[in-house]
């Protein structure tokens, strides 16, 4: 597996990906690959460590595994290719977004131009059987995302970690809040979006990226048209 990883994050990950778990991992994943279709397609798994490297994560936002519908998960977390419909939690995101900050609600749900500003869109969990949320869960990706979240703690360089409903709280305890900022609060999907509304995690974001002494991120995404 750790063929697979981009090359700026190899050294801090090549490491955990040489342990035993990890090539039952990729059994698995290959194993459920045979029987039918997995998102995001095998080339896509480490896309969100591809589009955002080592060095430069300003921002990590945690989701919980990736969309399940056919075309939807492509290795960013909430983000869609383009041509794909919007998500309801990131409808509830750019409804936030156009609420806080006065941005248009965009005509699609590709949330590369974020990645590129070093904003890490990691899943807790990177794949899933199409149609089966959760189906991925506890099989090894765990231990592999606790430690990319562990190495951007370990960094000298702060950073801001979102963490957005119980499932992504529950990964404080990886995280020094005395060195980095952790901007926690409701999940934006429609169960529980009443609270996340009105919760202005852009702004807070943005304070404290600023505050470590980098460019805020602009959180425009363009219309694709």
């Amino acid at each position: 597996m750790a063929d697979m990883l981009p090359e700026s994050w190899r050294g801090v990950l090549g490491e955990e990906l040489a342990k035993p778990y990890a090539k039952e991992l990729v059994d698995f994943v290959e194993q459920e690959r045979a029987r039918g279709p997995v998102y995001p397609p095998r080339e896509e798994v480490f896309a969100a460590l591809e589009a955002t490297p080592y060095d430069q994560v300003k921002v990590l936002i945690l989701g919980q595994d990736p969309y399940h519908g056919a075309g939807q998960g492509h290795g960013l977390c909430f983000s869609v290719r383009p041509g794909v419909r919007t998500p309801p939690s990131l409808r509830n995101i750019y409804k936030e977004m156009k609420d806080e900050l006065g941005l248009p609600v965009p005509d699609n749900g590709y949330l590369m131009p974020w990645a590129r500003q070093g904003v890490l869109l990691l899943n807790a969990v990177l794949t899933v059987r199409e149609g089966e949320a959760n189906s991925h869960k506890g099989k090894g990706w765990e231990k592999v995302t606790d430690a990319v979240i562990r190495a951007v703690a370990a960094r000298p360089d702060p950073a801001v970690f979102v963490l957005w409903g119980n499932y992504a709280k529950k990964k404080l305890p990886l995280i020094d809040e005395e060195r980095h900022t952790v901007v926690q609060g409701a999940h934006p999907s429609p169960l529980s979006a009443k609270k996340f509304f009105g919760s202005r995690p852009f702004t807070q974001i943005n304070a404290a990226v600023a505050a470590q002494g980098h460019t805020p991120i602009d959180w425009r995404i363009p219309d694709l048209g």
